[in-house]
């Protein structure tokens, strides 16, 4: 498929250059006087160097649009939605209907193991829906319409956005941005076309000298318009041929999450019976369609980026008929609102634990959001200390509150580390910190990554020189005493990973190219540490590391647990920039023994599953909650 759409996208590309050089020679021919009598074959030679310029010119413009349409989408998901005309939800917002969603959208990002996401509102669209935009789950944001806020239910809005969660999670998200910095390079033809069109009539019939040369400017006008329509063809066909199977794959996604099917389908059932269907009437859908939830505009379905409607809904309802389409009015956005009103927000009881216990492999968990998953993740978010929620999600205390998420170790150590953040912050801030600190305290380990997670959209709100400091000063609390704690480094590079993606959405981190020696090291030094992690004595670490080893082959049998030799958090730094280069089967095989080494005692604790949680979001690979049975905790 995605051969095709290249070869498609090549061939659209080629037949602009070549209309466009056609369109110019046109121009040229018929405002030319040398023209009348002299064969064709003399005139293509008379002007070959203007043709071939020309061709050079459009092909240069094809490029330089889609770079122009790609540099201005660098800074990620948050863009795309502004430049719809999206407003942003404070992390603090009190409005129902917006803590609603919020609520939604953070119990989701826990589920899935994925930083909160950045949530705009399309204000000016009364039709319902959706998008999901960016290039990692670090700059990633998810936008909907305020016809969705007010029309759709919390089932049916949890519905529509466990469909967005799939299309960060499956990488969708990503080819979608990309697709509309590509294809603005064909579609620019259009405005450039209908620009000198308008321009060039005026000029035409405003001028008292009226002669070829403005024919010429319309000639070329009205032909670079037509090769517009013939980009906006193209670009529509590849838009649907990339998004229409990802539609019925996100659909039954969000089935997958929420565990009923009435959520996402009542919620395209209202589409179908709302007057405002899902079309954008503000902003322009043409180069965000592939990347909504519902169709932007009404397409004929040769063209249309999704698939029909009412086959959507027959897929998750297969009793659905047509003439059942809801009458969806201003009653609607009433009772929608009063239930909103009604949410409960935070409770105050969540035992800790699920009912669930480990599979055999956490690959198989990697990127795949169960429906208890969900449930956990509400349950973790409604019984935060509302202290810590409340920190976590004010943009002046979460980068305190990340800090205090770094201090678990007690003792003298806990002392230093404070001490290290009076000498950087002064005294008042480590009092807040402390305070944190000791919050943290009545909490377990399930609640650090789904913390950090939440408190993120808060923090990317300071600048980028504090959010520096902070990695520094975070590295130097873990470095306090010379040793490496695992579950801290981890933590600290989801942290750096995260900040990472948000400072600079758009770069893509260059593979590096090393030899199998370099990769195997890496690995080996990775196991070596989570086996002194989670084991009390040296004959339980041997063994446990051996068992790990197993799974990379013969190769593994040639390494052996070493007691005496320390890894730095350089090491660690090193290691996990070499793995993270690995492909799919890489990263399978390398997570299939993370999970042989921590199991190796036949027995998970919720700290070592939130270890294993850490050290997959540190490899790019998010992992929802481990539901660890409270008696092996």
């Amino acid at each position: 498929m995605s051969r095709r759409l290249v070869t498609l996208y090549l061939v659209a590309a080629a037949l602009i250059v070549l209309g466009v050089t056609a369109v110019v020679g046109a121009a040229l021919y018929f405002s030319s006087s040398m023209t009348v009598g002299v064969p064709l074959r003399y005139f293509l030679a008379e002007y070959a160097p203007v043709l071939i310029a020309t061709a050079i010119g459009a092909a240069l413009l094809i490029g330089g649009a889609t770079a122009f349409k790609t540099a201005a989408l660098s800074s990620g998901g948050g863009s795309v939605a502004a430049g719809l005309g999206g407003t942003q939800v404070a992390p603090d917002v009190q409005d129902p209907l917006r803590r609603r969603l919020r609520n939604v959208v953070e119990e989701m990002a826990i589920a899935s193991g994925t930083p909160v996401p950045e949530i705009y509102v399309l204000e000016q669209e009364d039709g319902i829906n959706a998008f999901a935009a960016g290039y990692e789950p670090g700059d990633a944001a998810i936008a909907v319409t305020r016809g969705a806020l007010e029309l759709l239910d919390r089932d049916e809005l949890q519905g529509v956005i466990g469909h967005e969660f799939s299309h960060i999670l499956n990488g969708d998200m990503r080819l979608n941005i990309r697709l509309m910095g590509v294809l603005f390079g064909i579609l620019v033809l259009g405005l450039i076309g209908r620009t000198i069109l308008r321009g060039g009539r005026y000029g035409a019939f405003s001028s008292s000298r009226r002669g070829k040369g403005a024919g010429a400017v319309l000639v070329v006008g009205l032909g670079l318009a037509i090769l517009g329509g013939v980009g906006v063809l193209f670009a529509r066909i590849i838009k649907a041929g990339v998004s229409r199977q990802r539609e019925y794959l996100a659909d039954a996604s969000a089935v997958q999450f929420t565990r009923q099917t009435t959520g996402i389908a009542n919620a395209l059932k209202k589409i179908g019976g709302y007057g405002g269907h899902s079309y954008l009437r503000a902003a322009d859908p043409e180069e965000v369609s592939h990347m909504l939830f519902g169709s932007g505009a009404k397409l004929s379905s040769m063209f249309a980026t999704h698939p029909p409607l009412t086959a959507r809904i027959q897929a998750l309802d297969p009793s659905f008929d047509p003439d059942q389409y809801p009458d969806v009015d201003d009653q609607t956005r009433l009772t929608v609102e009063r239930s909103a009103a009604a949410d409960s927000g935070l409770t105050s009881a969540f035992a800790a634990g699920g009912a669930a216990p480990l599979r055999e492999s956490i690959v198989d968990m990697v990127g795949d959001t169960q429906a208890e998953h969900v449930v956990y993740a509400a349950g973790i978010r409604e019984s935060i200390p509302v202290a810590l929620y409340d920190a976590a999600h004010s943009p002046e205390i979460a980068y305190f509150l990340v800090i205090a998420l770094i201090l678990d170790r007690g003792g003298p150590v806990l002392e230093q580390q404070l001490a290290i953040c009076e000498q950087q912050l002064g005294a008042e801030r480590t009092r807040m910190i402390r305070h944190l600190h000791e919050e943290l305290g009545t909490t377990g380990p399930e609640y650090r990554l789904p913390l950090l997670g939440v408190a993120f959209p808060a923090l990317k709100r300071r600048p980028l020189p504090q959010l520096s400091f902070l990695s520094d000063l975070v590295n130097s609390l873990i470095d306090v005493d010379g040793e490496v704690d695992l579950y801290e480094y981890c933590f600290y590079r989801v942290l750096t990973a995260n900040i990472a993606q948000a400072s600079d959405p758009a770069r893509t981190r260059p593979l590096r190219k090393v030899g199998r020696k370099p990769v195997r090291e890496a690995a080996v030094n990775l196991l070596r540490v989570i086996a002194r992690y989670g084991h009390p004595d040296d004959t339980g670490r041997a063994d446990a590391f051996s068992r790990g080893m197993t799974h990379f082959g013969k190769w593994g049998e040639e390494f052996a647990y070493d007691a005496g030799r320390q890894c730095s958090t350089a090491d660690l730094d090193e290691s996990l920039d070499i793995l993270l280069a690995l492909n799919s089967e890489g990263k399978e095989m390398l997570l299939q023994a993370v999970t042989e080494v921590v199991m190796s005692d036949d027995r998970l604790s919720i700290a070592e599953a939130e270890l294993i949680r850490a050290i997959c979001a540190s490899l790019n690979c998010p992992l929802p909650p481990i539901l660890v049975q409270e008696a092996v905790g």
